[in-house]
């Protein structure tokens, strides 16, 4: 892992340098900036640990020095008893063998993704809807903020140039590095060994492929939505790499409570208040619903918190259109007092009916 490769600087950058390319890769991979990403957060914890020790002068000489250190600092990450790789062929600018090493893996690292297509990573935003609005549905305005393809490299990473010598290895193809005695030769993976550059990366997006971007919508909202449903609109999360296919954006629904109704999946429950004389005798009553008044009778005799169900007078389903119930539970509303003539009717009342209710607790 070459700290310098993570942050694309050279090894004479400077601090400003540094700073500059930090913060240009952490507004890119930040995980706030990228939820879900777990390739980006590993990459982000990469470009971390890359500016704590290219930012700090002493740290940064060990690692100019010695190459990667152990995690309690003791040394080099990779230790050779008995060969002396101290002493410098080729100069202080001469690769160190901890170099060698991160050259290697990550020759090995690119030819795994050197045009693996990449799914983008879906996104996931929340929306209160009215507890009416989600009833009958409609449109919702969404602004989403994703990444998409870069306008200036058309997503390809790169840009052509006229063919020139490459800058890193001089048109030769190869790099040369030497520690104590030995010298290495390896590929250069500027130009692939070609010598020559054909290429440039994208000076917009850095190579990455993606910019970020703000995008305004308008999404269908479905009637009969629950609270806790989930809106999918495909394509419309963040765009794959190397030409891979484009994540969704799943809209998460929270729903309003309404004063007067609860939902039961497709059913809407009432609860209704209703006169001793309605109870006793039956009645019709007008009850509300989503579609105005509805009636409902009411048999004689009835007791409190029994239920009538009012069909297809409930919510639409979101999978078939089919509409549900409306249940309505009545409860028993005693009459004020306010005078003696209405005391005296009840009275004769339970004189006539004197059946006594709670005979069969007593027994």
């Amino acid at each position: 892992m070459d700290f310098y490769v993570i942050l694309g600087v050279e090894r004479e950058a400077t601090l400003a340098d540094v700073k500059r390319a930090y913060k240009r890769l952490a507004r890119r991979f930040h995980p706030d900036i990228n939820p879900g990403d777990r390739r980006a957060e590993a990459q982000f914890r990469q470009i971390a640990e890359a500016y704590e020790t290219l930012s700090d002068v002493e740290r940064r000489r060990r690692y100019d020095t010695a190459g990667p250190v152990t995690p309690d600092g003791s040394g080099p990450a990779f230790g050779f008893e008995g060969f002396d790789f101290t002493i410098s062929v080729g100069g202080a600018d001469a690769s160190t063998f901890g170099d060698l090493f991160a050259d290697v893996l990550h020759q090995r690292e690119a030819r795994r993704a050197h045009g693996t297509p990449e799914r983008g990573v879906d996104l996931h935003q929340a929306m209160a809807l009215a507890f009416d609005e989600s009833i009958r549905g409609g449109q919702r305005a969404v602004t989403v903020l994703r990444q998409e393809y870069c306008a200036t490299c058309q997503g390809v990473g790169q840009l052509h140039v006229d063919p020139s010598p490459c800058p890193q290895c001089h048109g030769s193809g190869v790099m040369k590095s030497a520690r104590g005695h030995m010298v290495f030769t390896k590929p250069c993976l500027h130009c692939g060994g070609s010598g020559q550059q054909r290429q440039t990366r994208c000076p917009a997006c850095s190579g990455e492929q993606v910019e970020m971007r703000t995008e305004s919508m308008t999404i269908n909202v479905p009637p009969g939505l629950a609270d806790g449903a989930r809106i999918r609109i495909p394509g419309k999360g963040n765009a794959g790499r190397n030409g891979g296919e484009t994540g969704d954006l799943y809209v998460g629904v929270t729903v309003e409570p309404h004063p007067l109704f609860q939902r039961d999946g497709d059913d809407l429950h009432l609860t209704v208040p209703i006169a001793l004389h309605e109870a006793a005798l039956g009645a019709k009553i007008d009850v509300p619903s989503l579609d105005g008044p509805a009636r409902v009778r009411v048999p004689p005799g009835t007791q409190s918190g029994q239920r009538f169900r009012v069909r297809e007078r409930g919510v639409p389903s979101s999978r078939d259109g089919r509409r549900g119930d409306l249940v309505v539970e009545v409860q028993l509303v005693l009459p004020k007092l306010l005078d003696e003539r209405s005391k005296e009717l009840l009275r004769e009342f339970g004189r006539i009916n004197g059946d006594d209710v709670r005979a069969e607790l007593m027994k």
